[in-house]
């Protein structure tokens, strides 16, 4: 088969996510085109990828439809790798191969960024933008035809931040008009949200997996069942995900979307995380077979948060998925991970549903303001980490100071300090859990 996907990015993610479709669609007999992968950093990697010649294996593991799944499959989409620091050459010569058409990316959420010093002789350039750039000039020097841009980077709009960019360095570089042109005619640079817990390499069970394999695999790779990929565009005549019964949406825009997962995912964790830290809750899984903190969490996703989003089918079935993943036996989510930064989390994912909440019903969604109480007395009697401004104004001031401070939350929360101070009591003389039962009653 012809490579006709580049993809920039050696790690799990997306070895684990695109990389997986990719070969779905091949043994499928619906696509018959692979992916050379490019390092966007000098990355050893590629030297394993090299040695295995792209083949590896990938177990999904998890809870589907109410079942627990354990599932191999050994994939052969990847054809090779390259470091552009290594050969610089290889990397340009990509441009050359008329049958390129895909790019895809996941080159972490700083990966999409300007850097002034790069330079169009560089080899390579620094930052990934950079990279692409370059790649894009020898292509449109090449007088062939643009790629479609898949960016998977977990920033808002993140394939319009990257054409932003190179932009920039095209003017920067003092590049043809024409150039400039090409890039925005030729090439479409289409933002997508994804969606998939990638556990990576199993370090404490490798040796019982190779046995079952039959060899050693350096590249094995774990992840969740559950995906979700959105794509702003609609290239499902060439790259036919959805109709190989893939999770895949080609939207007008992700921004619905977006806001589902933060709301209904993220919103979850937020909402949970400090009900079961003041519980002794350590992990997610724990929660869920938890007799207090499982009813919690149901309260909250399916009385409030979802009410408040809108309860549309394809709403209710993410929030079912999204109670499977938390139980998945093979991934330990660990609280006190998920609790880091959690004024800014709190704030994004919580807040939202609360402000809407109140316009749609006329009343406070009061096992959400619980949360936020929640929040309030674990930071105020442990060592968190978060802003540290913001730290130290949440354990030296009271719970009025606190939620009318604007620069915490962004708007004022004053009118919710009767309730939540009302929480605190109940939490500080009953203890969380009969504090928990107080509030579900």
């Amino acid at each position: 088969m012809k490579e006709k996907i580049l993809q920039f990015g050696t790690g799990n993610f997306l070895r684990g996510f695109a990389d997986d479709f990719i070969d779905k669609l091949n043994k499928d007999n619906l696509y018959d085109g692979k992916i050379v992968i490019v390092s966007p950093t000098d990355s050893k990697q590629v030297d394993v990828i090299q040695a295995q010649q792209g083949k590896y294996n990938l177990y999904l593991r998890g809870i589907k439809n109410g079942r627990e799944v354990c599932r191999r499959t050994e994939i052969h989409s990847v054809t090779r790798a390259i470091n552009p620091y290594r050969d610089f050459n290889a990397y340009l010569e990509l441009a050359q191969n008329p049958d390129l058409r895909f790019i895809i990316s996941n080159t972490t959420e700083a990966g999409i960024a300007f850097s002034p010093d790069d330079k169009l002789t560089d080899s390579p350039a620094k930052s990934f933008p950079a990279k692409l750039t370059q790649l894009l000039y020898e292509r449109y020097k090449a007088k062939l035809g643009g790629f479609v841009i898949f960016a998977c980077e977990l920033i808002d709009n993140n394939a319009k931040e990257l054409e932003k960019c190179v932009l920039k360095y095209a003017r920067l570089w003092n590049l043809e008009e024409d150039f400039i042109d090409w890039i925005g005619n030729e090439n479409k640079f289409c933002n997508t949200l994804v969606d998939r817990i990638v556990t990576g390499y199993p370090v404490d069970e490798a040796q019982t997996l190779f046995s079952e394999i039959g060899y050693e695999d350096k590249l094995l790779n774990t992840a969740e069942p559950y995906h979700l990929w959105v794509i702003e565009g609609d290239y499902e005549n060439e790259l036919p995900l959805s109709t190989a019964g893939l999770n895949v949406i080609w939207a007008d825009n992700v921004t619905p979307y977006k806001k589902m997962k933060v709301r209904i995912l993220n919103g979850s964790h937020t909402s949970l995380v400090f009900p079961s830290l003041l519980c002794g809750v350590e992990t997610v899984g724990e929660s869920l077979n938890d007799d207090e903190l499982n009813p919690f969490l149901d309260t909250c996703l399916f009385n409030y948060i979802l009410p408040a989003l809108g309860e549309s089918d394809e709403n209710r079935d993410f929030a079912s998925a999204v109670l499977e993943r938390f139980a998945n036996p093979y991934i330990k989510h660990m609280w006190k991970s998920i609790s880091l930064n959690s004024v800014s989390k709190f704030t994004a994912r919580v807040l939202p549903t609360i402000a809407d909440y109140i316009k749609k019903y006329g009343e406070i969604p009061k096992p959400l303001v619980f949360s936020l109480a929640c929040l309030i007395e674990y930071y105020q009697t442990n060592d968190v980490s978060d802003d540290q401004s913001a730290v130290d104004y949440i354990k030296n001031h009271s719970v009025n100071d606190i939620l009318s401070n604007t620069e915490l939350w962004n708007c004022d929360l004053s009118s919710m300090s009767a309730f939540a101070n009302e929480c605190l009591e109940r939490i500080l003389n009953t203890g969380i859990r009969e504090a928990v039962k107080w509030i579900l009653s």
